[in-house]
């Protein structure tokens, strides 16, 4: 029996409207690799510029620069078209016929996708935690060696052409570093259904789309009181990848700060804070945090250019291992 006529059998009584929904996009389709490649496809193209939206609409109401970490680099129009035509040709041509070929290597992993009803949220929470540390961890030794010499110079440096990033941004790269640092997403559901042998795709959804609002948001450039790193001191948020983008150096994980604290990739950017905090006593508050940025900005300026020439070794391009060496 076919797994269409499989699930042609289906009780469809006792599913939720959203089970039923799924049950019946498959039955339409017919064809489930092209179901799961579109389905994959149409998610992220909605939830990624549907997040990213709103970040739009606030970077161009002043009123929201109070809370933005580099209020004089607001991303012009021609910037956010320039960027947006890049992501959707990069959607197009490289996420596009890798998402296309995602369902037959989910089921030769035996990642459910047709199947319902769904897993219940006791056991899809449990998986996504672990996805989010996985990749998180994936994430801060891949994007370090980006940062080394060739990877940086012919294929990371295209990401950092904005030192104040906006949300759009969160996907602008290079494809062989969409490729790699993409491995870190979609890695960690593969290597727990090969080990557990029970993962459904709307697990894996559900945690993408989760991936999707951190990468966004994380590259939005705002800070506010009510972000999520105010509430959750472990999340890195907003504050701590604009400082990487702004510094070049330090804070190369995505979602959580410990690996960065424990590796001391974050000494420059607790050092940046620490000075902000003394702003509190000066006269001139926007003046000092300007010229504090500027200073910043000029040491990443050099650490870039040392980063370029592939000395491994020095702690602006070898990341944790050059914290590491500089303390001995």
């Amino acid at each position: 029996m076919s797994n269409l006529q499989v699930l042609g059998r289906t009780n469809f009584a006792q599913l939720n409207w959203f089970e039923q929904w799924w049950a019946a996009w498959y039955l339409w389709i017919r064809d489930p690799t092209i179901a799961t490649g579109l389905m994959s496809f149409l998610m992220h193209e909605i939830v990624y510029f549907g997040r990213c939206i709103p970040w739009i609409i606030i970077d161009s109401m002043p009123y929201f620069r109070q809370w933005k970490l580099q209020p004089d680099k607001v991303p012009t129009r021609a910037e956010q078209w320039e960027c947006t035509k890049y992501v959707l040709f990069s959607h197009f041509t490289i996420e596009l016929p890798a998402i296309w070929f995602f369902h037959p290597i989910a089921e030769l992993f035996g990642l459910s996708t047709w199947q319902v009803p769904f897993p219940s949220w006791k056991e899809f929470v449990p998986q996504v935690i672990f996805f989010f540390f996985f990749e998180d961890a994936f994430h801060y030794f891949a994007h370090q060696l980006l940062h080394y010499g060739p990877f940086y110079k012919h294929i990371h440096k295209l990401h950092h052409k904005y030192s104040a990033p906006f949300g759009l941004a969160a996907e602008f790269a290079h494809p062989i570093e969409v490729f790699i640092l993409g491995t870190g997403t979609l890695a960690g559901p593969f290597l727990y259904v090969a080990i557990f042998k029970q993962l459904h795709i709307a697990t894996v959804y559900v945690w993408v789309i989760l991936r999707l609002c951190q990468a966004i948001d994380a590259h939005s450039g705002y800070d506010f009181p009510w972000s999520l790193q105010h509430i959750f001191p472990l999340w890195s948020g907003a504050d701590h990848h604009d400082f990487h983008h702004m510094a070049f150096v330090n804070n190369y994980s995505t979602s959580f700060r410990y690996l960065d604290y424990l590796f001391g990739t974050d000494n420059k950017y607790r050092a940046y804070k620490e000075k902000l905090a003394t702003e509190k006593n000066v006269t001139d508050q926007v003046t000092f945090k300007k010229k504090l940025e500027e200073e910043v900005e000029k040491e990443g300026v050099r650490a870039e250019a040392e980063a370029e020439s592939g000395k491994w070794g020095c702690e602006s391009s070898a990341g944790w291992w050059g914290a590491k060496k500089k303390s001995e």
